[in-house]
């Protein structure tokens, strides 16, 4: 009989070039698969590299049925500034992918899928503070609106198909390993290759705009942990709220000087302010704590140093 093995969508982007190399020292690289749009000629991966454009449903089940694939972490997406500028292709990249594998699990194709979701559910009037994890959601963006709608398609597909798909709100993710993606937290990426690269910044955010984020290493774990923890422990069938780290832009920038006295940072603000706006500055994330022992471990001190030192070395400054 084949091994089970583990299929991630999307996986060139920000979280699944880190998920991969995390699943394959516990399950070994035969045995997760990654897999993008992106020729394989320009992939340089240690491992099983499929290509797969997720609006393909024949290629999905082809791949599937090829790997005995069982597990499914389904990252592929059109992040928050990138949807707001094409958003039927987000809207349709986002959700109609997700009903594909929601209904391969009904179908008992695939038995578990992984599907993150984002702080872009929440709306303006949302509680900001704070954000607990049921409360008024009014998401104002296309991704924000494809996510929500998202969480409610896994919650129906768990309670009416006895599908089991477990998800997390993402704050924003910030790691050295993959550059910016398109997101409004991302400015909390470009800002360290901007610092060491030119000793400035400018922002498109407001100086005090405080968002919650997360350091790569924690999402991996928070997913991992997630996803180990047994279905009866689990108490939530949206998605999990995940806070970690709340800064704003001049916070970050106040920590930067630190490592590198003359960087400067500046602000022009763009469409990405009122989305920004429109978000949480900080989240409540007990119940992630509670059910399956979500427990970030990175300071915004740590993270820095951590980045910095990095993206020295990557960037061979």
């Amino acid at each position: 009989m084949k091994t089970d093995t583990i299929l991630i969508t999307g996986a060139l982007g920000q979280i699944g070039s880190e998920l991969a190399e995390k699943l394959k020292t516990i399950y070994g690289k035969n045995n997760v698969i990654i897999s993008d749009i992106r020729d394989p000629k320009d992939v340089n991966y240690d491992g099983i590299y499929e290509v797969i454009d997720v609006l393909d449903v024949e290629r999905i089940k082809e791949v599937i049925h090829k790997h005995n694939v069982k597990t499914v972490y389904h990252l592929a997406a059109l992040l928050s500034g990138t949807a707001e500028k094409n958003p039927m292709f987000g809207w349709k990249l986002n959700m109609d992918t997700l009903l594909t594998f929601l209904e391969l699990a009904k179908d008992k194709i695939i038995d578990k899928i992984f599907w993150p979701s984002s702080i872009g559910v929440f709306g303006p009037d949302t509680p900001k503070d704070n954000t607990p994890q049921n409360p008024i959601q009014t998401p104002s963006t296309v991704y924000g609106i494809s996510k929500l709608s998202g969480e409610y398609w896994c919650k129906w597909y768990q309670q009416n198909h006895n599908v089991d798909v477990r998800s997390v709100r993402f704050p924003g993710l910030i790691s050295w390993k993959t550059p910016a993606g398109g997101g409004t937290t991302d400015y909390a990426v470009d800002i360290y290759y901007k610092a060491i690269e030119n000793k400035k910044y400018t922002c498109f955010l407001k100086e005090n705009t405080y968002l919650p984020m997360l350091y790569m290493d924690d999402a991996i774990d928070a997913i991992l942990k997630l996803m180990g923890t047994d279905n009866n422990e689990l108490n939530e069938f949206k998605s999990y709220n995940l806070g970690g780290l709340s800064f704003s832009p001049k916070e970050l920038s106040i920590e930067i000087k630190k490592h590198i006295p003359e960087f400067e940072i500046s602000y022009e603000t763009d469409f990405r302010q009122a989305i920004a706006d429109s978000w949480p500055s900080s989240i409540d994330d007990t119940e992630a704590k509670t059910d399956w022992g979500f427990e970030p471990k990175n300071s915004i001190e740590k993270m820095t140093e951590i980045m910095l030192t990095n993206l020295k070395i990557k960037l061979n400054k």
